[in-house]
């Protein structure tokens, strides 16, 4: 039935906004409503071919009801495809302006083991990554020109908090290794495990990304 696989996509779009992550990007639903739109353009070019360009609907009203309809299905199914990229698209920028890095995330993804925890479904395609490849591309230039807006204003974080904070200074426990950071008061080398009290200014991109939990 056409416009059936493209609900599908949409409940799928419904789904990611209430999700932390983004989930596989469904390549084959994708082509799937892709190759409808095309086999629906097909009828009604095979449909309007007899007339040579002089189809008048008000004579013709079952023809101009099945033109009506191919046209409805094909419409449905481009907004379809638009509102899923766009739900993803959306996810991808919030990620990019929360500091999360989300193509060294696809990376250790890839790099984990089969069947252990945090690993990733094989797509169609055999790609383990959640992200098509033009997402990835379009992630990697968003984060540039993020990056280039962010660096006209060196004093000013534009992805913290709009919230003040509570305390000044917050308890943290490291996740996983970090390096060495520079703070306000001096460096600090975040070693997994190790907890410390910092300025929670100093930290906050490092809880975003991951690599710190607060305590408390």
């Amino acid at each position: 039935m056409y416009g059936e696989i493209g609900n599908k996509l949409v409940q799928d779009a419904k789904r990611t906004q209430s999700l932390a992550h983004l989930p596989r990007y469904r390549t084959e639903m994708v082509r799937a409503v892709t190759r409808e739109v095309r086999d629906l353009d097909k009828d009604v070019g095979t449909i309007l071919e007899p007339f040579a360009g002089s189809f008048n609907p008000s004579t013709e009203p079952a023809t101009a009801c099945a033109l009506l309809v191919n046209h409805l299905c094909m419409r449905r199914n481009k907004r379809c495809l638009l509102a899923y990229h766009r739900v993803r698209s959306d996810k991808l920028e919030e990620m990019c302006w929360g500091g999360v890095d989300v193509l060294e995330r696809q990376q250790q993804q890839q790099t984990s083991k089969p069947g252990g925890e945090g690993a990733t479904t094989l797509g169609s395609d055999g790609n383990s990554s959640s992200l098509s490849p033009e997402e990835e591309e379009y992630v990697r230039q968003y984060s540039d020109l993020l990056a280039a807006y962010k660096g006209q204003w060196t004093d000013i974080d534009l992805t913290g908090s709009l919230e003040p904070p509570k305390d000044l200074f917050i308890d943290v426990r490291v996740l996983k290794d970090a390096g060495e950071i520079q703070t306000e008061y001096g460096s600090i080398t975040l070693t997994k495990n190790s907890q410390f009290y910092v300025r929670q200014g100093d930290v906050e991109r490092l809880i975003a990304q991951g690599y710190l939990q607060r305590l408390g």
